[in-house]
C-alpha cells in the first residue's frame, strides 16, 4: 500500500520535533490529524435543487470523496425553513483522504486566494482544532471556471487530537500551513 507524502513526513520529521519541542515521553502524545471536516451551507438549497446538487458535485471533486446533503433538525419560520429539508453539504474525511487533501490545501489550494497574506492564528477553538473559511471554490484547481453554476465559500474544520492550540499550531505549522505573523493583524 502506499502512504501519502504528508502522511510520510508527519511519521519521519513532524513527530521527533514535536516530541523535542513539547518533552512528550511517548510516541503516542504527539498531537496527529484526525479529520478534516468540509461543510458548504446552501441558503437555496431547499428551492433550487440545481444548486444542491451541484454544490455536492463540486464538493465531491474537491474532496475526493461523495459528500452527505445536511438536513435542517426544525423548522424556523424566519428563515422559511420546514424540517428535514436540504441545507448544505458535508464531507468528512480521515486516512490516506484526509492526508491527500491537506497536502493540496496547503500547497495549491491556498497560494491561488488572490492576496492571501496568511492565515490566521485566533480561528482555534480552545481544543486543538483549526476553522478556515473560504470564500470560493475556484482556488482549487480541481474546479472548472465554466462548469461551475455559482461562486460559494466553505468552512473547512481541521480535527486534531492535541489538548492546547498551541500543540495544534506547532502541528500544523510543521505541516506547512501559511500562518500569519504573530503581530500581524492584517
Amino acid at each position: 500500500m502506499k502512504i501519502n507524502r504528508l502522511k510520510k513526513y508527519y511519521l519521519q520529521t513532524i513527530v521527533p520535533k514535536l516530541i523535542e519541542q513539547f518533552a512528550y515521553k511517548n510516541q503516542m502524545q504527539v498531537p496527529r490529524l484526525e479529520k478534516i471536516v468540509i461543510n458548504r451551507g446552501i441558503g437555496d438549497a431547499s428551492q433550487n435543487a440545481k444548486v444542491l446538487e451541484s454544490s455536492l458535485k463540486e464538493l465531491t471533486i474537491i474532496a475526493g470523496q461523495k459528500g452527505i446533503i445536511t438536513r435542517s433538525k426544525k423548522a424556523i419560520a424566519g428563515f422559511k425553513l420546514r424540517q428535514n429539508l436540504p441545507v448544505g453539504v458535508c464531507v468528512t474525511l480521515r486516512g490516506e483522504r484526509m492526508y491527500s487533501f491537506l497536502d493540496r490545501l496547503i500547497n495549491l489550494a491556498l497560494p491561488r486566494i488572490r492576496d492571501f497574506r496568511g492565515m490566521s492564528v485566533e480561528s482555534f477553538d480552545g481544543q486543538g482544532n483549526y476553522s478556515l473559511g473560504v470564500e470560493e471554490q475556484l482556488m482549487f484547481p480541481e474546479i472548472v471556471y465554466d462548469k461551475i453554476e455559482q461562486i460559494t465559500g466553505m468552512d473547512i474544520s481541521i480535527v486534531t487530537s492535541s489538548k492546547t492550540n498551541d500543540e495544534a499550531h506547532a502541528l500544523l505549522k510543521e505541516f506547512g500551513m501559511p500562518f500569519k505573523a504573530k503581530g500581524n493583524k492584517n
